[in-house]
């Protein structure tokens, strides 16, 4: 009898939840615009990429119609919490900190960082296939880690400001390169290929796009894939805290995506490899 009542509560619940999230009759998500293959502005100045793509189709298995837009990386959460959109899609990580500030859905992409360093350096070779996962770091790779930063003793170092990968830039190699932050990551790529810097720590995919063009031919990946500690389990929808109606039916709809392929199909399209999260059991 107690399980039954149970059970009927959690189905009700369930039901509220989405018929709140529905309720909604436009959803306005924001993405930076500026981190390809995440989110880019095309040359007709349309907002593209995996995340826009990723938001289409959950709002579809949502029953919502979506309205994406573009806002500088600095103030994208404190423009969600004060309301001027709904959700933000823009490879943004689920991080302990940030969960202080807004709420997140279940992971829609897992993925790494990695430093990119002008070739002209010519550092000392490392294995760029080695992986470094930061939440449990043990002798072998703190060792690698302390090679690093003999080698990029007095270089400087690009990375986007208020980003993880800023945090984790300045924990690792604050005390011995030069950190500048920049406000979009194609500033940086900018200064990298002109050689106003020396090397910086982004996304792998970001990078890729970058080293795949014409600027990105005077530098190459350097060092180990670098995740978890301040990246935490994977991206993210950020949405307010408040807004539980949100985080319930984004859930679903990852779930619901991973499950009929639909994530990794879009994984393999903007990134060429499947970084989609596994099914929730």
């Amino acid at each position: 009898m107690l399980k039954s009542m149970l059970l009927a509560s959690l189905i009700a619940l369930t039901s509220q939840t989405a018929v709140q999230a529905m309720d909604r009759k436009v959803l306005t998500i924001a993405t930076e615009g500026a981190s390809p293959p995440w989110d880019m502005i095309d040359t007709e100045g349309k907002l593209v990429g995996y995340d826009i793509d990723v938001g289409t189709d959950l709002c579809r298995r949502i029953a919502i119609e979506c309205k994406f837009v573009a806002q500088d990386w600095d103030g994208i959460i404190p423009a969600l919490t004060v309301g001027k959109f709904d959700a933000i899609m823009s490879g943004m990580a689920i991080t302990e900190k940030r969960r202080r500030s807004i709420a997140f859905s279940r992971p829609y992409a897992g993925g790494f960082n990695q430093l990119v360093m002008r070739r002209d350096l010519q550092l000392p070779a490392t294995d760029t296939n080695a992986k470094i996962n930061l939440t449990s770091v043990g002798a072998e790779q703190q060792a690698i880690l302390g090679q690093l930063q003999s080698a990029l003793s007095g270089k400087t170092l690009g990375v986007l400001r208020s980003s993880n990968s800023e945090a984790v830039l300045n924990e690792l190699f604050g005390k011995v390169a030069t950190i500048r932050s920049y406000d979009t990551q194609d500033n940086l790529h900018l200064d990298l290929a002109a050689g106003r810097i020396d090397g910086g720590l982004a996304d792998y995919f970001t990078w890729k796009t970058f080293l795949d063009g014409k600027d990105g031919e005077t530098a190459a990946f350097y060092g180990p894939e670098l995740s978890g500690g301040l990246w935490g389990p994977g991206v993210g929808v950020g949405i307010r805290k408040e807004d539980t109606d949100l985080v319930a039916a984004f859930d679903k709809a990852i779930d619901e995506s991973v499950r009929d392929g639909t994530l990794k199909a879009l994984s393999l399209k903007w990134f060429g490899i499947d970084i989609s999260p596994s099914a929730t059991p």
